[in-house]
């Protein structure tokens, strides 16, 4: 990772997290344990402090900022979506804020909420736990049904796992100039997780929590 202290404050990251060596981490940044954070992730703790808890995931491409002496912090098991932008709000524990979301100061997404793909959340937008919030700005919805919480919970411990793999196998390599016999494959396959659309279209029960 791109690891830079400033005003003396040196990035934390905690034993068994995962920060791709993409990724970018600077000042008053706190990662603690079984996090993964993706690639090209910019995480600037610059002006005000970022805790990301426990568990958590801030997947490829996301920007974590905030202002002036104040603090953005992700509880833990939070999920944050490609390409999510966060500025100065509050995740709690278990919510999920969809690819290319937005989330702006004083927001506070609660647990195991879902903030749609591609929404706005306004500054001091105050989402209710375990419900969905869509639109820009979100407009706030019907609470989450069951099959939707055990979902997210599952995308939680999948984005666990891939912090435990790519810890363990991640290497930089240059590429093959052709397909191998016998190449290995992924342990991951489509048992491991499935798309919401999916599951609601087949009713299929709910993954394991």
């Amino acid at each position: 990772m791109a690891s830079y202290e400033i005003d003396g404050v040196v990035p934390v990251v905690a034993v068994g997290a995962f920060v791709h060596p993409s990724a970018v981490l600077i000042g008053d940044v706190v990662v603690e344990s079984g996090c993964y954070i993706g690639p090209t992730a910019s995480i600037r703790g610059d002006f005000g402090s970022i805790v990301i808890g426990a568990g958590s995931n801030v997947q490829d491409g996301c920007v974590l900022h905030s202002f002036p002496g104040r603090e953005l912090l992700l509880e833990s098991e939070s999920h944050i979506g490609h390409g999510a932008v966060l500025h100065g709000c509050v995740i709690e524990s278990g919510a999920m804020v969809g690819m290319n979301a937005v989330v702006m100061d004083g927001a506070r997404i609660g647990a195991r909420a879902l903030v749609g793909a591609g929404s706005v959340v306004r500054a001091e937008t105050t989402i209710p736990p375990e419900h969905l919030a869509v639109g820009n700005p979100v407009t706030i919805t019907t609470p989450l049904d069951e099959q939707t919480l055990h979902w997210k919970a599952n995308g939680v411990k999948v984005y666990q796992e891939l912090a435990r793999r790519s810890l363990a196998t991640l290497r930089e390599t240059p590429p093959l100039t052709e397909i191998p016999i016998n190449r290995p494959r992924l342990s991951t396959g489509r048992d491991v997780s499935t798309p919401l659309h999916e599951l609601r279209r087949t009713n299929t029960p709910p993954q394991s929590r």
